[in-house]
């Protein structure tokens, strides 16, 4: 009986008060005939990601396995227990935490998030979360500009950084006088460094550094990092956060390591949702802390020497510094950040970089299979994390449509951010992914291809 969770001691006292020998003594009413001790056709267990898997295929009207769409947002497993646990009254209706009296439990986990983050991002400091990767990276910039007392407002922006975050610093930025450079993307799909030298350096107070890009592709950060070290830029770093379990962490970049590092947090364990809600998170050194939008919590201890949590750093609050906040964005994605840090914890240092190394395996099959097929081209030469762009003999558009009569959501068509990348489609395959769903993947494309072309001829 190796999982009661009793002492040898224990058991020997309860045989002895029923006045029993052993174990077998307690279960003499039962016949030899029916005891059984070899179990021969109970199947091996299984993952929990395995059997959620096994009984969604079981449900008819729904298609595991069918999203290769990522572009931002990515379908990851969700371990059960997590919104089970934020389901609870506890975190579900908790309210900003400002007495700490009666919000240890809230202030706690936020110090666990910030603790995972800095460890995962190799920076010294975590806030509290931002409205999503969007405006964490606008609240970035604009620290950044900050932090160079405002004498500086250029900041160097990729083509390669995601199109909505683009729009997003479009939005924001120019109300703030500050002017957004440029970088193009090359050939093969990553920024294109060699325009850096056109650039006035003392005129520059940040550059933004996406790792991986939006296309996938994993770029050369210390190239970055080495311009903006050389001239004394501040360099803020957009992550994913999965792809750090597998990458090297912002805080190691170059010689010195990123001033800030941000992102969206959606896949650490947030639902796809339709589109949100997800939250923002940003990091950064030590020393431009009081630059920083998003609460932190500290831990410290009593008089009797119990550990405590409060609100240690919340000055961007126009609550507390009115007109001179570093930031009006109150809203704490107190809820999501609940998500990720159960998730975080559940997973573990291993199971992220499980999940990350899965995925990327698993991108790596398809893109290998999906080149095999004749009129598919690839498009970028550089290493991937877990999505990738290939260019289709088709209109993309026609190729989606037709994918999607098979129940498949095939990828995102790049022509509709990049004019020069027509008929190229952005496919992501993440750890829920698995041999079958990728055959069925590549086996709809040849189909759907030669339909097309077929019905291109017929006419």
């Amino acid at each position: 009986m190796p999982f009661i969770p009793h002492t040898d001691v224990e058991t020997k006292q309860m045989l002895e008060a029923c006045k029993a020998n052993s174990i077998e003594d307690l279960f003499v009413e039962i016949p030899t005939d029916l005891k059984k001790y070899q179990i021969n056709h109970i199947p091996e267990g299984i993952t929990e990601n395995e059997l959620a898997r096994l009984m969604q295929e079981r449900q008819s009207h729904l298609k595991p396995g069918t999203c290769f769409i990522g572009g931002g947002a990515y379908e990851h497993y969700i371990p059960a227990a997590v919104w089970d646990i934020v389901g609870r009254g506890e975190f579900l209706t908790a309210y900003t935490p400002y007495q700490p009296e009666a919000s240890q439990g809230n202030l706690q986990l936020i110090y666990e998030f910030q603790t995972m983050m800095t460890s995962l991002t190799g920076m010294e400091v975590s806030n509290a979360s931002l409205y999503d990767g969007a405006s964490a990276l606008t609240e970035s910039i604009l620290m950044a500009v900050r932090l160079n007392k405002n004498k500086v407002t250029k900041v160097i922006v990729p083509d390669s950084l995601h199109p909505h975050y683009r729009e997003v610093i479009a939005t924001v930025l120019p109300t703030q006088n500050i002017d957004v450079l440029r970088l193009p993307i090359t050939a093969d799909g990553v920024t294109d460094l060699s325009k850096l030298a056109d650039m006035k350096a003392d005129e520059i107070a940040a550059i933004v550094i996406p790792q991986p890009n939006f296309l996938g592709q994993i770029e050369e950060v210390d190239a970055f990092m080495h311009f903006a070290e050389r001239h004394n830029i501040l360099s803020i770093a957009v992550v994913n956060p999965t792809a750090l379990a597998i990458l090297k962490e912002p805080g190691s970049w170059g010689e010195l390591g990123c001033d800030i590092v941000c992102g969206e947090g959606q896949p650490l364990g947030v639902p796809l949702s339709f589109g949100g809600p997800y939250f923002g998170f940003i990091c950064c050194k030590k020393k431009h802390v009081r630059q920083m939008p998003g609460r932190i919590v500290g831990r410290t201890k009593d008089s009797e020497g119990r550990i405590g949590y409060v609100l240690t750093l919340q000055a961007r609050e126009q609550h507390i510094r009115r007109a001179k906040a570093t930031s009006n964005i109150c809203t704490n994605q107190g809820l999501l950040v609940t998500a990720a840090t159960i998730y975080l914890s559940l997973l573990g240092p291993d199971g992220l970089v499980s999940a990350a190394q899965q995925s990327h395996a698993n991108s790596t099959k398809l893109y290998d299979s999906l080149l095999t097929i004749d009129g598919i081209e690839p498009v970028c030469k550089h290493e991937f994390f877990h999505e990738f762009v290939i260019k289709l003999p088709v209109c993309a558009n026609t190729f989606l449509q037709a994918m999607r009569q098979q129940s498949i959501q095939a990828g995102l068509d790049l022509s509709d951010y990049y004019s020069e990348m027509k008929n190229c489609l952005l496919v992501c395959a993440t750890e829920t992914k698995n041999d079958a769903d990728l055959h069925r993947y590549v086996n709809a494309v040849t189909h759907v291809l030669s339909s097309i072309n077929n019905a291109a001829y017929m006419e």
